[in-house]
């Protein structure tokens, strides 16, 4: 097909090629910056629209990333006349026939004329609506033409939804995740989802409540509680949260009790089927076994501070035997001098560690970990629910969504608990790859909100080295990840580089744009330039999801499907007059961890959960 120059679409000719990258000259007939196509009005020279470069019967595609004019003076009048117009524009892709593909097979010659893209070409571009890709919001060139990304590449190859403050971050998460679950008419199409989405602030359960089930630490009606079992995580890290720093020695001796109990289980179930065949010359301290917490720290604070009737140490002098479940230490009679009895048995060399120990389990802040409820085994080694029970709760029920709301959890243990929810979440598709139930056969994404917190480049926390091995290592257990953040430039360098797809909304600090650019393969710096003007909710997608670079607007959700992030309405509520304020309810509210204890009855938590 051959094109004329007397075409509408007409814009100029190439005067210059360097790699993926053209220049086109525009031609002189243009007076102003808009063209009427059809009827339809079209502005001409935007950053991040597309010109198409016909080659015969097939064209090349590419963005603009940069526009510019020279101006010179006539001679005669000197007057200030345009010398030259022209565009800068990153090739991208090309149709073969009726075909659209990425990438190009040839480059353009000199002279060889350039064209607007209509919104014809752009749905040669975009294509229709085909398995695996999911329709995430419109092209904000043209408000016809859907975008859609592939649902395998987002979730495999992980991705990340980056934004300043303000620029609608929240909702074009909870927008995106309703795109990958629902149609337009809010019908799952995907019911076999499974998507964890980590909520820092408790904001998605508003928006998301009826694709979701939404766990907590201070659940609400309608939430579930939220339980992390400590006998899941790896003991070194729990050790090291229960008693801080402490010498190799020291921790070996606490890890030889936990491995003495972990076999004692083993010894008292191994009638169960989830027992019976384990292998005790296999097991290790990071073998997700359940040992008795309490009895351990009761155990070492037995042995660290005995003191004994006599040198052949038959009988201690008691004397308070204390209580491992009330979490009461045993006391005994002070060592005599020289050779009197009581005699030392102890050396107290574990007393400060086992201190904070024994105030760890005593913080009801962390009784979602330490006191597991029905994961906690009892004296006799006897648990109600198992692992698997564990797992069935969090990514087994009948929602697509799981919410881990972890507002009420202290930031002080944040990274610990966090890396340990992905670490229980990772290990069960790595061990159960080749099960129908693995992630293989019913892949996970987890959703990262917040992620600059712990995944900053001098942070070497578990979360971040759980989230390094996710990013690196997930792909091939079927578990991906989409990382959300508003300081892309703190998160870790190599973590965000293996983000596949990018949507990066209005960002205004320099910083963070040069971190967004530097992860972006394609040479489309223009189209980063403009991230300062982006309208809220208005992102450029980029990556292997994306069928080409592009500016896009989500999909608004319905009005009682937003997240609880609205900003408070400043002018309205300082003008209003201060009644008689209660401090006390606030310091009550504090003290419980319960933000909800007077902020309304329990039918309006109900309702606000439905919102």
């Amino acid at each position: 097909m051959i094109v004329q120059k007397n075409e509408p679409t007409y814009l100029g000719t190439v005067s210059s090629v360097s790699g993926s990258s053209v220049t086109v000259d525009l031609t002189q007939q243009f007076h102003s910056g808009l063209l009427i196509i059809g009827g339809k009005a079209h502005r001409v020279g935007q950053v991040g629209s597309f010109v198409r470069i016909p080659q015969g019967y097939n064209s090349l595609y590419g963005i603009i990333s940069e526009t510019n004019e020279t101006s010179a003076t006539n001679e005669e009048d000197e007057l200030l006349t345009t010398k030259r117009r022209s565009l800068k524009i990153e090739l991208v892709g090309e149709t073969i026939g009726d075909e659209f593909e990425r990438g190009i097979g040839q480059y353009p010659s000199i002279n060889d004329e350039a064209h607007i893209v209509t919104d014809k070409d752009l749905k040669l571009i975009y294509g229709g609506e085909t398995d695996g890709q999911i329709v995430i919001g419109k092209l904000s060139s043209s408000d016809s033409i859907n975008v859609s990304v592939d649902l395998d590449k987002l979730v495999t190859r992980h991705s990340a939804v980056l934004g300043s403050t303000g620029s609608g971050k929240s909702t074009s998460v909870a927008s995106l995740i309703r795109s990958i679950i629902c149609d337009e008419n809010d019908k799952v199409v995907y019911p076999s989802s499974r998507i964890v989405l980590i909520d820092m602030h408790g904001e998605y359960s508003s928006a998301l409540s009826d694709i979701a089930k939404v766990f907590s630490v201070v659940p609400q009606k309608g939430e579930e509680k939220l339980v992390i079992p400590y006998w899941c995580i790896s003991p070194e890290s729990l050790l090291d949260f229960l008693c801080g720093n402490m010498s190799e020695s020291n921790k070996n001796i606490l890890l030889d009790k936990i491995m003495e109990d972990k076999e004692a289980f083993i010894e008292q179930n191994k009638e169960k089927d989830s027992f019976k065949n384990i292998d005790l010359n296999r097991i290790t301290p990071m073998t997700p076994i359940p040992y008795r917490l309490k009895q351990i720290w009761y155990d070492l604070s037995y042995d660290d501070g005995v003191t004994w009737k006599e040198k052949t140490q038959n009988n201690a002098d008691v004397i308070d035997i204390g209580d491992s479940e009330k979490i009461i230490s045993p006391k005994f009679t002070p060592p005599g001098t020289g050779s009197a009895a009581p005699f030392k048995g102890g050396d107290n060399k574990l007393k400060k560690y086992l201190d904070l120990f024994r105030s760890r389990l005593l913080d009801n802040q962390y009784s979602f970990l330490l006191s597991p409820d029905k994961w906690e085994p009892n004296k006799e080694h006897k648990i109600e629910s198992d692992l698997d029970g564990l797992l069935k709760k969090w990514i087994g029920h009948d929602k697509p969504v799981t919410i881990l709301d972890l507002s009420s959890i202290p930031s002080t243990s944040l990274d610990q608990l966090l890396g340990s929810v992905l670490e229980i979440l990772f290990d069960s598709a790595l061990w159960g790859r080749f099960l129908n139930e693995g992630m293989k056969k019913r892949p996970l994404m987890l959703v990262l909100e917040e992620a600059h917190r712990y995944l900053a480049n001098d942070s070497a926390g578990f979360a971040k080295n759980m989230v390094r091995r996710i990013v690196k290592e997930g792909r091939k257990f079927g578990v991906g990840s989409m990382l959300v953040s508003q300081r892309p430039s703190e998160i870790d360098e190599t973590i965000l580089s293996q983000c596949g797809t990018l949507f990066a909304l209005r960002i205004n600090n320099s910083s963070d744009r040069n971190r967004v650019k530097a992860a972006m393969s394609e040479g489309i710096s223009g189209i980063v330039d403009s991230l300062p003007v982006l309208r809220t909710g208005e992102a450029i997608v980029v990556g292997e999801s994306a069928k080409l670079p592009m500016r896009c607007r989500f999909k608004l959700p319905k009005e009682n499907r937003y997240p609880d992030s609205i900003d408070p309405e400043v002018a309205r509520q300082w003008a209003e007059k201060i009644g008689n304020e209660d401090y006390g309810k606030l310091v009550t509210a504090w003290r419980n961890q319960d933000p909800y204890l007077f902020n309304c009855t329990d039918d309006e938590k109900e309702d606000n959960s439905d919102e």
